[in-house]
């Protein structure tokens, strides 16, 4: 195509929108995780590109500095990796998801206490000092917290003992003791406490917050131990294993085998953490004996009722006219009952000794038939099997 002197060429529409607005090849965005480059696990970094080889910068793109500082932390280790035939793979280069948890240890918090066992007395103080960095469970971000113990295993409404609830904050003070009574050494071996924080509401079902667990095996005997541990998750409880060992209190019970009189003595002294039966939260206890087998059905002793509570104190004692030669025979059975009006009493919890018990049971047996006319006080335990086929 010609054109004449002076004359502009012409231009088609599509040539010159090509002219003015393309600026040429369009350039990748760059995404801001190029900046943080990240390798599979075991595998190393690339070598580093010598320094005459490197690429110029392109312009437009202005290098990010947190992109010189990763690559300045990294020196190190690429110098090493060089160095070595092998370098080995950093086991700490992406944190595990699972270990990012939002409920770990550190967002629930802590507990401060101190745990005492009185061998002397049979009793386990708990002082519930303090928490501190609770999670916050309700909408103003802060807690309503209370603090409850159980004993493992067995936990049951008996042996459940909670302090008060302090409300709107998320590092309590308590400086609160909670002491259960007819702690065994048999209990200091195999028992574990189990405290929870829980957070307390009106209108619905409190929730849980955090627990920690402690096997009664590691107190000494009349020495203080202090703890501060951290939160955890609620763990799982075996309910075939709860269900078949549920504890219903304790009861204190004493024998004695006096000589002049031919009798074993055997004294209800009290009770402890029993389970409440009526719908107040409390029982009407009352204890029955029986020394079996009892063929002439006159070795039941009753005693009175306590009314409205459930650590009661009974301090009687019933005297069984018996050989000592046949106490080898003999089993002593023990329950503790609900008194109701108009409907037959509820069973509370029950225990057997004698030859064929075993534990303390036994032994508390056979300290009373080697020590004669010597009164030997015991804690027991209370369970939800009714011993024999006894009714009331």
């Amino acid at each position: 195509m010609t054109h004449r002197r002076g004359e502009k060429p012409a231009i088609s529409i599509q040539e010159h929108m090509a002219i003015d607005v393309s600026p040429g090849p369009i350039q990748p965005i760059r995404q801001i995780s190029d900046y943080f480059p990240r390798y599979p696990r075991g595998v190393p970094p690339p070598a580093p590109v010598p320094a005459a080889a490197a690429a110029p910068p392109q312009v437009g793109h202005a290098r990010p500095l947190c992109s010189a500082a990763a690559e300045s932390e990294e020196k190190p280790e690429r110098a090493g990796a060089a160095a070595g035939a092998s370098p080995s793979p950093r086991r700490d280069e992406e944190p595990d998801v699972e270990g990012d948890d939002s409920d770990d240890s550190t967002t629930l918090g802590t507990l401060d206490f101190s745990l005492l066992y009185d061998q002397e007395n049979n009793a386990l103080h708990c002082t519930i000092n303090k928490a501190k960095g609770l999670k916050p469970m309700d909408y103003n971000g802060l807690s309503d917290p209370y603090v409850k113990l159980h004993l493992l295993p067995g936990a049951s409404k008996a042996n459940k003992l909670r302090t008060k609830t302090l409300h709107n904050t998320l590092n309590p003070v308590w400086s609160e003791t909670l002491t259960y009574y007819g702690i065994t050494d048999e209990d200091m071996v195999r028992k574990t406490l189990r405290i929870s924080v829980c957070d307390e509401d009106k209108f619905r079902h409190n929730e849980f917050i955090g627990e920690t667990r402690i096997p009664l095996k590691k107190l000494k005997p009349n020495q203080l131990k202090n703890f501060n541990n951290c939160l955890e998750k609620q763990l799982p409880v075996n309910k075939t294993e709860e269900k078949s060992l549920e504890e219903r209190g304790r009861i204190m019970i004493s024998l004695k085998y006096n000589t002049q009189k031919s009798c074993l003595v055997v004294g209800i002294i009290r009770c402890a953490h029993l389970a409440a039966m009526d719908a107040n939260g409390f029982s009407d206890p009352y204890v029955k004996t029986y020394l079996k087998p009892d063929e002439n059905k006159k070795s039941k002793h009753k005693t009175a009722v306590k009314k409205k509570t459930l650590n009661p104190e009974f301090n009687e004692e019933f005297c069984y006219d018996i050989k000592y030669a046949d106490l080898t025979k003999k089993t002593l059975e023990v329950t503790v009952w609900d008194y109701d009006i108009g409907k037959s009493n509820d069973f509370i919890g029950g225990v057997s000794l004698g030859i064929n018990a075993n534990g303390e049971r036994l032994k508390h047996w056979f300290d009373c038939l080697k020590n004669k006319d010597k009164k030997i006080e015991r804690w027991h335990t209370l369970t939800n099997e009714l011993p024999g086929s006894l009714n009331d």
